[in-house]
């Protein structure tokens, strides 16, 4: 049966993400990246002094006075914790061994075109988000799918099916990246923590158990309860990681340039651990750095703009640049972190990126941070990896019940919360390749229709890109474009600063 399921998971794989979608993924932020004029370069500084900057100017960043939508560094903090997981340590070395160091860079080019995708996506999220009947916003690529392609000419019947199939793929994606995937590493972390120290590992079963009623716990209550959760793990998690992340890469500061000139060369090699050689391995360094890169940022996959949309910012623009702000600070720091620490310890050849001990995914990163903290490193490793990935869970519950709720209503959401929590528990059983594999299917059939939207709608975000930025930095006096709704306009426009 598992072998079965995997290679239909294959052959489907092979689709989503082959050459086109890739052209696809990539090409969206490219696209958005001329239409702004390299927003995400010329505007990096504005971007820095609204979101972290703003932390400590403005007291309705940290906390909400809406008490239907959550607060902008909540939203961060849950979209972080729904991209900050364990794509960002597992997934960084299994790139590195499957595409060499090159992919790497490739990670990075992802990430830099990501961030106007991401960008794009959180503009149409706000600017199309509703309220629903219990008065908290609802907004994701269904709304602009089906309210922004769904106006355009010859686009009506198209955005309906488009807006139902991202919500459908949305949902799956919920039990698979946001779900299973990281109950796998969970569990796999814990147990190799507990074998490093001679100790019995509990089984699987057991992990699953109470991995399940901690999610169930939070999730029962709802977007105020998962965001309070994040706003406090997240910040936490980052700095724990990052921390010992640096620790590491100082110790070995000598490999620094070696590791850097591994990513460049391999980049565009054609040698590979396998034996390939040609366009071939190159195409494999290019396919593994913009499929981490995509796992771990999600940039593309519309998300993030779930939680983005339930946050109590009136600027459409504002949102965006916190989804700047994520991308960056996932893949850019959080992820190339992550890859120094493998290619600085001399656990993989330079030149290849092939393990130099067998290990791989989550088993290199623990190698690498074991050699140099001892049996603390497993510790490390798992206590990272669970808080990781149990943040990861929280945040997906949140995009799977959001998708859930499109498709089946409001009053149906505790369906799709009872059938998330089982479904971590069966997660503890999974074989962890599967799993990974599986995530990355499902993120590829999300990434579609929700890359189609933008497209489509490529010229509304640079309409209202153009209008916030003539009011900021020319001072014009012109209407700010808060929403498609005439009535949530109006409400905006007469809501206090």
């Amino acid at each position: 049966m598992i072998e079965t399921i995997s290679n239909i998971n294959s052959a489907i794989n092979n689709v989503v993400w082959g050459v086109p979608a890739l052209i696809l993924l990539v090409g969206t932020g490219v696209l958005m990246t001329v239409l702004t004029k390299g927003f995400q370069f010329t505007r990096f500084g504005h971007m820095w002094k609204e979101t972290i900057g703003a932390l400590f100017r403005k007291k309705d960043i940290l906390k909400s006075k809406d008490v239907n939508s959550i607060s902008q560094f909540q939203a961060l903090c849950t979209a972080l914790s729904a991209t900050i997981g364990t794509g960002n340590i597992a997934g960084i070395a299994y790139a590195i061994t499957m595409g060499g160091p090159g992919a790497v860079f490739w990670m990075w080019i992802a990430a830099i075109f990501g961030m106007m995708t991401n960008y794009s996506e959180n503009v149409l999220g706000i600017f199309f988000r509703r309220r629903n009947k219990d008065g908290e916003w609802c907004g994701g690529a269904m709304y602009y799918l089906k309210d922004g392609v769904g106006k355009m000419k010859y686009g009506k019947q198209i955005g309906k099916v488009l807006a139902v199939l991202f919500s459908i793929f949305a949902i799956l994606a919920s039990f698979g990246i946001g779900n299973m995937g990281q109950v796998v590493s969970i569990t796999e972390s814990v147990s190799t923590a507990f074998t490093g120290l001679g100790a019995k590992a509990p089984s699987t079963l057991l992990m699953g158990l109470i991995i399940m009623v901690a999610v169930f716990l939070v999730t029962i209550g709802g977007i105020k309860r998962i965001a309070k959760a994040n706003e406090k793990i997240v910040p936490f998690m980052a700095a724990f990681y990052i921390l010992g992340a640096i620790v590491i890469i100082i110790m070995h500061a000598d490999m620094i340039g070696p590791a850097f000139a591994a990513i460049f060369k391999s980049a565009f090699t054609l040698k590979a651990a396998g034996g390939g050689v040609g366009g071939y391995v190159i195409m494999q360094a290019i396919t593994w750095g913009f499929k981490r890169g995509v796992f771990s940022n999600e940039a593309g996959l519309g998300s993030s703009v779930m939680v983005h949309s339930a946050s109590n910012v009136k600027e459409p623009v504002v949102q965006g640049l916190w989804g700047i702000f994520e991308v960056f600070f996932d893949t850019i720091i959080v992820c190339t972190l992550t890859a120094l620490v493998v290619l600085t310890t001399g656990i993989v050849d330079l030149e290849t990126g092939a393990s130099l001990s067998g290990a791989t995914k989550l088993g290199l990163a623990t190698e690498a941070f074991t050699q140099n903290f001892g049996l603390f490193g497993g510790i490390f490793i798992a206590i990272a990896v669970t808080l990781f990935a149990y943040s990861t869970v929280l945040g997906w519950s949140y995009y799977g019940s959001k998708a859930w709720e499109y498709l089946f209503g409001t009053k149906s959401i505790m369906v799709y919360k009872v059938i998330f929590v089982i479904v971590v528990l069966a997660g503890s059983t999974l074989d962890a390749k599967l799993a990974i594999d599986l995530s990355d299917t499902f993120n590829g059939l999300m990434a579609i229709p929700n890359l189609i939207g933008v497209i489509c709608l490529s010229g509304l975000v640079l309409k209202i890109t153009k209008n916030y930025t003539e009011r900021k930095f020319k001072n014009a006096d012109i209407a700010p474009m808060y929403s498609v709704f005439p009535e949530i306009q109006k409400a905006q426009e007469a809501a206090e600063d």
